[in-house]
């Protein structure tokens, strides 16, 4: 087998149950990746996060590239004896981040140069020295090199942003070194133009990748507009490939592109709203700062089995965050994990019972109907 393998299991309407296979290991699909964008998903140990049954997680190659640099990384074993996650990885291109984060930058046909945000040193990012910088990294999936355009964008300015994006694509499958259980993924773009986003997902399909990734969305426009983008981007992908929707989101957004043929996620909604207090449960989203916790005995989810709704109580949790403590950043991102893990193993078992639509209907409906009624 070149590169990452993909077998599509069984379907329930659009809804898919997959298994990807990588140099490091298994991925059952649909699969969330917690995102761990310095070499570590942060307030949490690799033991904990396999602890959730996350099987793969995402390392960030901007932030990697800075800090602490992919040849120092190479030299002490590549990512994954560096984090001491022995399992699969996917690393973004450093794309977004350059967009994003970076001061000063200059996007050009041979790619971008720019700034660091942490020291300003100068740097350039190419098709190719991004594929090379995941390869030193021992990325089981890289991405391709992409430019992100922050929406709202004018149709001339996007379909600009594909055809350039379509030429970096070619140039990173080009760089890409092919070797059994590694893969490149394409990304498609085109903002939220059915046009575009057809010619960039046809386009990247011609040039051929192990899976093809959404990009550009969960970026202010809308949970609707979201779902209408992947109702006409989807069917352009093919059945045998794994799809995956970047930067997303939401338990119900998961939910949703799950039902329109997404099979991979990211974001770090989960891990950063767990730094600040926000936990997901199944009846919505508690905010456990607020007064009405501090005399709560109760667990956050009393069908989660995670330790911070096995062994403490909202009203420690909420003195934990109220005080600062490095604990209460540690149990709560540990919750958000462990419920978006058991959502995820909720959508496959259901999928594989031919019940996803039900599954769909009662998650939202009960995320809908809000936190635990108050004491």
């Amino acid at each position: 087998m070149s590169g990452t393998g993909f077998e599509l299991l069984t379907t329930d309407g659009s809804a898919r149950r997959g298994r990807i296979t990588t140099a490091h290991g298994v991925v059952e699909t649909p699969a969330f990746m917690p995102v761990g964008t310095a070499a570590t998903v942060k307030a949490m140990t690799p033991e904990a996060v396999a602890s959730t049954g996350a099987q793969m997680i995402l390392g960030n190659t901007y932030h990697l590239m800075l800090r602490p640099g992919a040849k120092r990384i190479e030299a002490l074993g590549g990512l994954h004896r560096f984090m001491n996650w022995p399992g699969p990885i996917l690393t973004d291109s450093g794309g977004f981040q350059v967009m994003s984060l970076a001061k000063l930058r200059k996007i050009e046909e041979k790619g971008v140069t720019f700034q660091s945000h942490i020291d300003g040193s100068r740097h350039s990012l190419t098709p190719e020295t991004s594929v090379d910088i995941q390869r030193m990294l021992d990325a089981d999936i890289s991405m391709v090199l992409d430019e992100c355009v922050a929406l709202p964008a004018d149709a001339k300015r996007l379909a600009a942003s594909v055809e350039l994006s379509m030429r970096w694509a070619e140039r990173s499958k080009t760089a890409f070194v092919s070797r059994d259980g590694y893969g490149l993924f394409g990304i498609v773009q085109g903002g939220t133009r059915p046009d575009l986003r057809a010619r960039s997902a046809q386009g990247l399909v011609a040039l051929g990748f192990d899976g093809y990734a959404v990009g550009g969305l969960a970026v202010g426009e809308g949970q609707q507009a979201m779902f209408e983008t992947l109702d006409v981007t989807v069917p352009h992908l093919p059945a045998d490939r794994p799809r995956y929707l970047m930067g997303v989101g939401r338990p119900d957004d998961l939910v949703g592109a799950v039902a329109r043929g997404i099979d991979m996620f990211d974001c770090v909604l989960p891990t950063r709203s767990g730094r600040t207090g926000q936990a997901f449960v199944r009846r919505g989203e508690v905010n456990i700062r607020n007064a009405r916790h501090a005399e709560d005995p109760r667990p956050l989810d009393d069908a989660c089995a995670c330790p911070a709704c096995r062994d403490y109580s909202r009203a420690y949790l909420h003195h934990l965050v109220k005080a600062g403590e490095i604990l209460g950043a540690m149990l709560m991102t540990w919750h958000n994990i462990q419920y978006y893990q058991d959502l995820m193993a909720g959508m496959r078992a259901a999928i594989d019972a031919g019940t996803f639509a039900a599954f769909q209907k009662e998650t939202t409906s009960r995320h809908a109907m809000g936190d635990i009624d108050p004491l």
